[in-house]
């Protein structure tokens, strides 16, 4: 259909949340498609429900992707249901079920409320998706991939991975994918074949040095990468992703400047906005 693909990584600080919907232009102004949120992270001074509640005006949210089941990921998942806002297809690493995705929580201590929220909803959303994606987002697709349980045995290389495409363009939402889940997910004929057509990559585990697979970068050469974080205070957050970048980089429409690596600490939320023939334009919160 015609339009665009609006996808939004919003600044959660140490954490994960984008937004993505199908926009068509009309004279009486932008009607917004169904409405789908990879993760649900939130920050001290914005959140994704009321984000949706408020500024959207919407009570559903039609596709929740939850990529991995840390805090971080997930810290507003209570927050949407005292929105009022009905999520109608989670869609997660389905290796697991709610007992076991808890018992791997609990290794590490109590689980939140929203870690409770979301391994019940583990159980609860059993159910074939009432609209699948490919069919639900006006031409937007979603193509999935995971390491199984028991094979991995904890929370960042069980991580859902997400390829999103619109109209040729490719997006990749890896979670929190270490080294190791990396090298597994390449044991894959068909996962190399995806890897090899992404043009924009999510920097996995908000760029640390762990989550970074060099072996996955020589079928994966992105146009862009983005990193999802706060300020640095780790040195394990100092992996430089712009030696994997295509060299011409991409073009920020807020400062027409060309830009290798986006990062939320520098940008802000970061937004992209792919037409119909596959060409995108990018605009960011702050100057950079």
């Amino acid at each position: 259909m015609p339009g665009v693909m609006r996808l939004r990584v919003w600044d959660v600080e140490h954490g994960a949340c984008a937004m993505i919907q199908h926009i068509t232009p009309t004279l009486a102004g932008d009607i917004g498609g169904r409405l789908a949120m990879i993760d649900a992270g939130n920050s001290d001074n914005w959140s994704p429900s009321a984000y949706i509640r408020y500024t959207l005006g919407r009570t559903t949210l039609d596709y929740l992707f939850i990529t991995n089941a840390d805090q971080d990921h997930m810290s507003d998942l209570r927050g949407l249901g005292q929105m009022g806002i009905t999520v109608d297809t989670l869609i997660r690493n389905p290796s697991y079920t709610g007992a076991v995705m808890r018992a791997i929580k609990q290794r590490s201590g109590p689980l939140t409320g929203d870690a409770e929220w979301y391994v019940s909803a583990c159980d609860s959303f059993d159910l074939p998706a009432p609209l699948p994606f490919d069919q639900g987002m006006n031409g937007i697709t979603c193509e999935l991939f995971h390491n199984p349980f028991p094979r991995f045995i904890d929370t960042n290389n069980l991580s859902l991975v997400v390829f999103i495409r619109y109209a040729g363009t490719v997006f990749l939402f890896p979670g929190d994918l270490e080294r190791e889940g990396w090298l597994a997910l390449l044991e894959r004929q068909d996962f190399r074949a995806r890897l090899s057509g992404v043009d924009v990559l999510m920097a996995s585990h908000h760029g640390r040095e762990n989550g970074f697979c060099k072996e996955a970068f020589e079928i994966c050469r992105p146009q862009a990468v983005v990193v999802s974080d706060k300020s640095k205070v780790h040195d394990t957050q100092r992996r430089d992703y712009r030696p994997v970048v295509s060299d011409a980089g991409v073009l920020v429409r807020t400062t027409m400047k060309r830009r290798h690596v986006l990062t939320t600490r520098r940008d802000g939320w970061i937004q992209f906005e792919v037409q119909d023939n596959g060409n995108f334009a990018i605009d960011t919160e702050w100057m950079g």
